[in-house]
């Protein structure tokens, strides 16, 4: 196969309707249509069923959808890291580690200080991202390693030590009437009628239908809780964060949330390698 017949698959895979994948890969309809029909007769299996009001997937193209995804980000990490090694030359390599903003702060200053005393230690790029970038720049070849947090990142085909396992809290603006409470539980803040659920973009951009604001980075998060236009879910580690008109309050009933640190299966980093070691021994 090649790599253009699987993106064809993939974008109408996601959006089940060829009118729309067309529009998303920037071409006219019939040759998307003649490509998918293609690899059909390649596969000799059909992938998709087509009626004049929808599309659906079958099970093989359940199959290749999940492998195709995965194929893709293969040949994308294939590209990043082929360039990245280029542009750093053998005089000035580095790794780079994603991580989610706000996240693990404590534990990320601490794996950063101890590995840079370490001898033979090189230049550790630290990216921050929103929820569930880190994890797509690990798998696509922009980061080597990625503190992720299971259950809420996908850990599948990576490689992955547990760091730290804790439990979640609900930060409130400071004086709100759920402060007082010991304890929370989830369904206790999925209708607050003065503190709406945050609102985050999803892959395509666009935000979900709902009262509450709408957020694209961590700090912005804190800023509208403490202005009490919304509230938090977050580990217990968030508190060291935060500011005397935040409060954290347990969410007993909340998943607990373990850090992770994650690198792709094949990679022969001795730089990831060390890195792991490290925040291991922390």
């Amino acid at each position: 196969m090649e790599t253009r017949e699987l993106r064809y698959f993939v974008a109408v895979a996601e959006e089940l309707h060829f009118g729309r994948a067309a529009e998303r890969l920037g071409i006219a309809q019939p040759p998307l249509s003649r490509a998918i029909s293609q690899l059909e007769r390649r596969l000799g299996a059909t992938l998709l069923e087509r009626t004049s009001r929808s599309v659906t997937l079958t099970p093989a193209g359940e199959v290749l959808l999940h492998e195709g995804r995965a194929a893709l980000d293969a040949v994308e990490a294939a590209e990043h890291r082929a360039r990245r090694a280029a542009a750093d030359g053998p005089g000035a390599p580095s790794v780079v580690l994603a991580t989610k903003a706000g996240a693990s702060s404590e534990l990320l200053a601490k794996l950063l200080h101890r590995y840079a005393a370490d001898p033979g230690s090189i230049t550790v790029d630290v990216v921050l991202c929103g929820p569930g970038e880190q994890e797509r720049l690990l798998r696509t070849g922009r980061a080597d390693v990625a503190l992720l947090h299971r259950p809420f990142d996908d850990v599948s085909g990576l490689d992955h030590e547990a760091l730290v396992t804790e439990g979640q809290v609900a930060v409130l603006p400071a004086g709100h009437a759920l402060t007082t409470r010991q304890g929370l539980r989830v369904d206790d803040l999925t209708d607050v009628p003065d503190l709406p659920l945050p609102r985050w973009p999803g892959t395509d951009g666009s935000y979900p239908d709902g009262p509450g604001p709408e957020v694209h980075s961590h700090s912005q998060l804190l800023q509208l809780v403490s202005l009490g236009r919304t509230l938090m879910m977050a580990p217990d580690s968030c508190r060291a964060q935060l500011h005397d008109d935040l409060v954290a309050v347990p969410v007993v009933d909340a998943p607990t949330v373990t850090t992770v640190i994650a690198w792709p299966s094949h990679s022969r980093s001795r730089a990831v390698a060390d890195l792991v070691q490290t925040a291991l021994r922390l």
